[in-house]
């Protein structure tokens, strides 16, 4: 499975998927205009990563290396909210397969919203996520 790398614009956010560095990372501003075309690339790819992972396809991640997703938003509206909702239930498909998923939350730490929008998606997906101020 090829890895996945989207560079970042004034409106998407920058995605960086690479399986064999476990660095699994999006960041930036999300407010595209077409939020399904944008995020449905991202989400197939999720799918098609969770599979390989559950049928052990590939098998980089363990208790000790969890696979690492780390989101790092300055900001993102509601209608991105949802297809991050739909790729956090990929990440929580891994994990209940018993495959260790580690959410990494960064915020700024002046931002209670965007501390807040993490608590609410872990809460929704009844995952843990980290919260990370900077």
């Amino acid at each position: 499975m090829e890895n996945l790398f989207i560079a970042s614009t004034l409106t998407t956010p920058e995605i960086r998927f690479f399986i064999k560095e476990n660095n699994f990372r999006i960041s930036g501003t999300s407010r595209p205009v077409d939020v399904r075309g944008f995020y449905y690339q991202v989400i197939d790819w999720l799918k098609e990563l969770a599979d390989e992972i559950i049928s052990n396809k590939i098998v980089n991640f363990s208790k000790e290396n969890p696979l690492r997703f780390q989101v790092e938003f300055l900001y993102f509206n509601s209608s991105s909210a949802k297809l991050l909702y739909d790729i956090f239930s990929e990440l929580k498909r891994i994990h209940e397969a018993g495959i260790p998923v580690r959410v990494e939350w960064y915020y700024d730490k002046e931002d209670t919203d965007m501390l807040s929008a993490g608590q609410d998606f872990a809460i929704l997906q009844e995952m843990e996520f980290v919260s990370v101020a900077k």
